[in-house]
């Protein structure tokens, strides 16, 4: 697991041991931000159940203004606060040690783009989705991406807020799915 480009390009990134986390593949990393990649640079962005933090840290190189980590697990934490001081980009960084739904509904801040990657086979991506549309978190033309692996499952729930399905990429069996609000 590496910073695929920007200011951090090449740095290795330490990962969790064990199966409570499961790190995106550097393939998918990459398809993501080859997708957004022009949404990036002085963007706002939150990466909810950041795990080793390589999301919010890719972002962070590839010149985003803001990152903001959200993380429990206190052993991911530990890797997030390593692979900060690794990248060196401790003036873009911020973390949150919080439970995604006191985060949400908490934080007052608006983002522009929103990576929500949580455990499978949990509801957490839809229960999300709609805190951040309950508190206004999305800045207008902001993105909500979701990892998944249950797609049919996760579009069935989405379907019924207020957001749009912009985009789905397939990798395997990790599948992205890209949403804007209504107009």
């Amino acid at each position: 697991m590496r910073i695929i480009s920007g200011k951090a390009r090449g740095t290795k990134l330490y990962s969790l041991e064990g199966s409570t986390t499961r790190p995106t593949l550097d393939r998918v990393k990459e398809s993501l931000f080859n997708i957004i990649q022009n949404q990036v640079p002085e963007c706002t962005f939150l990466d909810l159940f950041s795990g080793s933090g390589a999301i919010g840290l890719e972002a962070a190189s590839r010149g985003a203004n803001k990152t903001i980590l959200c993380e429990k697990n206190k052993a991911a934490i530990s890797i997030i606060k390593k692979n900060i001081e690794k990248t060196h980009l401790e003036d873009k960084v911020k973390i949150y040690e919080n439970s995604y739904e006191n985060l949400l509904n908490t934080i007052n801040e608006k983002f522009d783009i929103i990576y929500i990657d949580p455990p499978y086979k949990t509801d957490f991506a839809y229960e999300a989705t709609n805190l951040i549309l309950k508190n206004n978190l999305l800045n207008e033309k902001g993105t909500i991406i979701i990892e998944t692996d249950e797609e049919e499952r996760i579009i069935k729930q989405i379907e019924k807020l207020e957001i749009e399905i912009v985009n789905r990429r397939r990798y395997g069996r990790i599948h992205l799915v890209f949403l804007e609000k209504w107009d």
